[in-house]
């Protein structure tokens, strides 16, 4: 990020400063603050535009000192803090600036909103991506290639998938491996070389999405990410998440609609006449998109090892918990790569959804 303080120096004051000095220092660099600082550039305070119009208004001169105007108490942040945090202190205290201090308060950098609005942030939870399965209907591609490592332009479909997570700022994985998992291990290792921790869980055979879940043997401490290795995305995972928390949901599932339209004229009959003709009608649906968030609980209603498809686990839940389980609809890109001509489809819009 570039260097806010070497680069406009006169927005540094000391504290006997007068009101002139400041006005003139936010109007020259025209970067809207004034950083005061003692001998030791210990920060005592800051002044902003709206601080000069205030002590103008209270009957202060064009010289009184900085340290009678400015706010003693800025909010600030320590060096050495993340730039994910950053970024999300700007979004919980929107302002242009934050100082950023050492432990004895002393001015070491000003942070600009600008230059960390583009940032992710960080999220503490764990994505649990199931990329066991055998694609069997995508053979013979995935005869000697596990699905999720077929590629889309020149990297495999569960790398996009995962660097996707982490740009929205998840970092922690968990891969449930099981056909041809050596490719995959291969590939990922412990994740190290896309900043990222991954983990393993190995299938002795196909367990069914929620069956899997039983294996994991780390504690969760927050909600997780549950999702198919086979999705080509641009669903907002953060939203996501703010939905499963503020719907006080136990899990959330996301839906895609789906239309299918009947090509041919549907006719209904009553008592052997003619009701109606409906030429080639649309159905609508919501389908499951392969996308869950659970609370960690869950995972103890699962049978270690037992096999467990997810449409029943989640209505063993429904039935339990009326209401605990939420529905989240995807606007954004979605596709599900099941079959060749969704493989093909993938490849050919890649590039524009993605890649402009």
């Amino acid at each position: 990020m570039p260097d806010m303080i070497r680069r406009y120096p006169d927005i540094l004051l000391p504290p006997t400063a007068p009101l002139r000095q400041a006005m003139e220092s936010i109007t020259r660099t025209q970067v809207g603050i004034a950083l005061i600082v003692d001998d030791g550039r210990r920060l005592l305070g800051i002044v902003v535009d709206s601080d000069i119009r205030r002590a103008l208004l209270r009957g202060e001169t064009m010289d009184a000192p900085a340290d009678r105007f400015m706010n003693p108490r800025p909010f600030t942040l320590s060096v050495g803090t993340p730039e994910a945090e950053i970024a999300a202190a700007f979004r919980r205290h929107p302002r242009a600036y934050i100082p950023i201090v050492d432990d004895r308060s002393r001015l070491v950098e000003l942070a600009a909103m600008t230059d960390y609005m583009s940032v992710p942030t960080a999220h503490p939870q764990w994505v649990v991506i199931m990329a066991g399965g055998q694609g069997t209907r995508l053979r013979p591609l995935t005869s000697t290639t596990p699905k999720p490592m077929m590629r889309i332009g020149d990297k495999p479909l569960l790398e996009l998938l995962i660097s996707r997570l982490i740009s929205s700022g998840f970092t922690r994985f968990i891969l449930s491996v099981n056909y041809l998992a050596d490719q995959i291990r291969g590939h990922f290792g412990d994740g190290s070389s896309l900043g990222a921790q991954i983990e393993y869980i190995d299938e002795p055979r196909e367990l069914g999405t929620a069956g899997a879940l039983s294996l994991i043997a780390r504690e969760f401490e927050s909600p997780f990410l549950v999702m198919n290795g086979d999705l080509l995305t641009k669903v907002n995972f953060e939203a996501l998440l703010e939905y499963h928390r503020n719907d006080g949901n136990l899990a959330t599932i996301c839906l895609r609609e789906y239309d299918f339209q009947v090509p041919y004229g549907v006719v209904t009959v009553k008592d052997h006449k003619l009701s109606s003709i409906i030429e080639k009608p649309v159905h609508r649906f919501f389908v499951n998109a392969g996308i869950y968030v659970f609370e960690p609980s869950l995972i103890r209603r699962l049978e270690r090892g037992a096999p467990r498809d997810m449409p029943d686990f989640l209505e063993s839940i429904r039935t339990a918990e009326p209401g605990r389980v939420g529905c989240f609809p995807i606007q954004e890109y979605w596709l599900d790569i099941g079959k060749m001509e969704d493989y093909q489809r993938a490849q050919q819009e890649y590039d524009q959804e993605f890649l402009t």
